[in-house]
């Protein structure tokens, strides 16, 4: 009986009626995402220059990869650029969306200034900050001239570099963090705000108690974003420094450039992403477990 009735609802088993639809989407996501992942961990195994056909040699070049000094040197200065790039938006954006909070004449115009750094090109961005960190003949260098201040070398100084380039990317990613956070404030009711004036609170009072713990989830959004961005972050640090001077700026983004592309070592350079695309999945982990455990009430604040 159970024989027959198996073999019964096999013979009356129909494929759904909307497999037609979600055949193209997994063939994209076969082609687009698993596919080049899985061909990246099989080059990692394999010891693979440009002219020379691959050599399987397991996990030696993830072996190879804590005792190489530019690597861990790479991961170090990623790590750094990435928490400054993540904090000084986040707080600079914070303070922008509370200014442009409030009602102002030329408010919406001035708006529309502040977002337009994260409207332009990278390479544009990088040739214009490129001239302004000029030693001779820069504008900031000038700038420190007329609050009687020394000039720096900015870029090309090993021990500056790395904050000038945090400058340029809190520069252009500060409007971002700026209108993710004015969401949220523009989502506050008024009513928490009329009982705090009405109890005598300060504006420090008001944005303490109230503003900052109903803006903290567009926070952790805004944190997300940047950290993401920030960690995978190429194309200005390139166009401005090659990673210079000497190896000072050099992210992991740009050693695998230079890994891939200028010594075509193609089974490192896939060991290397694998390992890239590691810690950029344990960083967002660590924010989306900060997240996860942190608590909010009914009225949105952090418990």
């Amino acid at each position: 009986m159970r024989s027959g009735a198996g073999s019964g609802e096999t013979e009356g088993w129909r494929p759904p009626s909307y497999w037609p639809f979600v055949v193209p989407a997994l063939v994209v996501v076969l082609a687009v995402i698993i596919f080049p992942w899985a061909y990246t961990i099989w080059m990692s195994l394999h010891e693979w220059k440009v002219g020379s056909p691959p050599t399987f040699v397991g996990l030696a070049n993830y072996i190879r990869l804590p005792s190489d000094t530019r690597f861990v040197e790479s991961i170090e200065h990623t790590l750094v650029y990435t928490a400054l790039s993540v904090a000084l938006p986040l707080l600079f954006g914070t303070l922008a969306a509370i200014v442009f909070h409030n009602r102002f004449p030329m408010r919406g115009f001035l708006r529309g200034l502040f977002i337009l750094p994260m409207m332009a090109t990278p390479v544009a961005i990088a040739l214009v900050w490129t001239m302004m960190f000029h030693p001779q003949l820069g504008i900031l260098n000038y700038l420190l001239s007329l609050a009687g201040l020394p000039p720096q070398l900015w870029v090309f100084h090993p021990a500056t570099v790395i904050p000038s380039l945090v400058m340029v990317e809190t520069w252009q990613w500060t409007p971002l963090v700026m209108l993710i956070v004015l969401g949220g404030l523009a989502a506050i009711p008024a009513e928490p705000y009329e009982s705090a004036l009405i109890d005598g609170a300060t504006r420090w009072q008001v944005f303490r108690y109230i503003s900052l713990p109903l803006i903290m989830p567009f926070l952790f959004i805004a944190a997300m974003i940047r950290m993401i961005d920030a960690v995978k972050s190429f194309d200005i640090i390139f166009a401005i420094t090659q990673g210079g001077p000497g190896t000072a700026s050099e992210t992991i983004n740009l050693y695998l450039y230079s890994v891939a592309f200028v010594y075509y070592d193609l089974g490192y350079a896939s060991a290397i992403v694998v390992v890239f695309f590691a810690l950029i999945v344990a960083l967002a982990g660590a924010l989306l477990r900060l997240r996860q455990t942190t608590h909010w009430n009914d009225a949105g604040g952090a418990a």
